[in-house]
């Protein structure tokens, strides 16, 4: 193979790493995280481990930025530390399961979700519980209250159906239902 056709060839694979590498991250900015740490985790896709210096380097991020967003990976367990032998620099490898970089995203998310509303819904429905027993409260106002309360009320099964498929994906309960397709 000449130079020029090996050049060629290793800006393919370049490309079509790119290509992936910009899918993830738009999709992970889809899910509120940020672009460059979208384009982190796919760079980091593609290598071995790496250390903030070489994403740095294939990146041109500031080092602070690099930490950043490996911290944020790290907290969707998508990254993890590694050590190389012979050097005391840290690196990171990304998650290379999709499977468990699925599991380790959402649930985490999800998790948040449902508690953040579960929350906020006990309580609201503790304060509008106290208007709807008020026996100074005006007729209007107590069902409208009631009503608001019995909203609130109708969405609590999302967040309890949402917990149990957190739950499924956790324990891998949810392949006994969809199970893997081994096609390529």
């Amino acid at each position: 193979m000449t130079n020029h056709h090996e050049e060629n060839s290793r800006q393919t694979i370049e490309h079509a790493k790119g290509l992936v590498i910009d899918s993830i991250a738009e999709t992970m900015d889809l899910y509120g995280v940020t672009r460059s740490a979208g384009t982190l985790y796919g760079t980091m896709y593609f290598e071995d481990d790496m250390t903030l210096d070489e994403m740095r380097e294939k990146l041109g991020m500031s080092k602070p930025s690099m930490s950043t967003g490996v911290k944020k990976l790290q907290n969707y367990n998508i990254v993890k530390q590694t050590f190389r032998k012979g050097t005391r620099r840290q690196t990171f490898v990304a998650e290379k399961d999709f499977f468990n970089f699925f599991s380790n995203f959402f649930t985490k998310k999800w998790l948040r979700e449902v508690k953040t509303n579960l929350d906020a819904i006990k309580l609201a429905q503790k304060e509008l519980n106290g208007l709807i027993e008020d026996p100074e409260a005006d007729e209007v106002v107590k069902q409208e209250a009631e009503q608001v309360y019995q909203q609130l009320e109708a969405s609590k099964p999302y967040y309890h159906w949402l917990q149990k498929l957190v739950d499924s994906i956790e324990s891998g309960e949810i392949f006994d239902f969809l199970p893997v397709d081994q096609e390529k």
